[in-house]
């Protein structure tokens, strides 16, 4: 158990520390693009083949959008936080289930085990529905392998509500629909398999 939870720790603190990293790359990027440095000096060629991996795909998306691709180092930044802040929700979410099981196990009570997968899997489902919106909001294509998986898991759900409530103009209104839901399932998992289990997170 202390493993496990050492290991979660772990995974914690190397997303937070990935995060910290690339915003303080595209800090300096900022800075050093503001300097107007020679292009072909050491620390501009260092720090762009650093940043290109993230800034130039953003660039280019950027340019479609018709907005200013100077600004791409900031919607790096801000796209690390929030993939961040969903690898730690999933981390968090998975830990917290793994941990619930398997003190579940030691305890003897198989009705809690249950009650821990049923309530970790909506709350995964639930993450990849976020994903899928955020995804969906920066016009990310079907093509994508990622938002190819995001539809495929989600559609289930999300295509026969979108069947039964029309959208409210140009406002898909399945996704609330579905977050309440799965919230109520929550709710009843939490309330009958695992009355009086504590549901831990990272």
């Amino acid at each position: 158990m202390l493993i496990i939870s050492r290991t979660f720790w772990f995974l914690n603190w190397a997303i937070s520390a990935i995060i910290v990293g690339v915003i303080l790359l595209m800090v300096v990027r900022l800075i050093v693009d503001a300097m107007d440095l020679n292009p072909f000096g050491w620390m501009s060629r260092t720090l762009r083949r650093l940043t290109d991996g993230f800034v130039v795909p953003v660039r280019g998306g950027l340019r479609g959008f018709g907005a200013d691709p100077k600004f791409a180092p900031l919607v790096v930044i801000l796209i690390a936080i929030l993939l961040g802040y969903f690898l730690l929700q999933l981390v968090g979410t998975i830990g917290g289930t793994l941990i619930g099981v398997l003190q579940s196990l030691q305890n003897g009570a198989m009705i809690a085990v249950l009650g821990f997968i049923l309530y970790g899997l909506l709350s995964i489902y639930i993450l990849l529905i976020i994903i899928r919106i955020v995804f969906s909001w920066a016009m990310i294509s079907y093509t994508n392998r990622i938002m190819r998986f995001l539809v495929d898991a989600t559609e289930p759900l999300l295509g026969p509500l979108r069947r039964v409530i029309p959208p409210l103009g140009w406002l898909d209104i399945s996704p609330l629909v579905a977050f309440l839901i799965l919230w109520l399932f929550q709710a009843a998992v939490a309330g009958t398999l695992l009355r009086g289990a504590t549901i831990q997170a990272f």
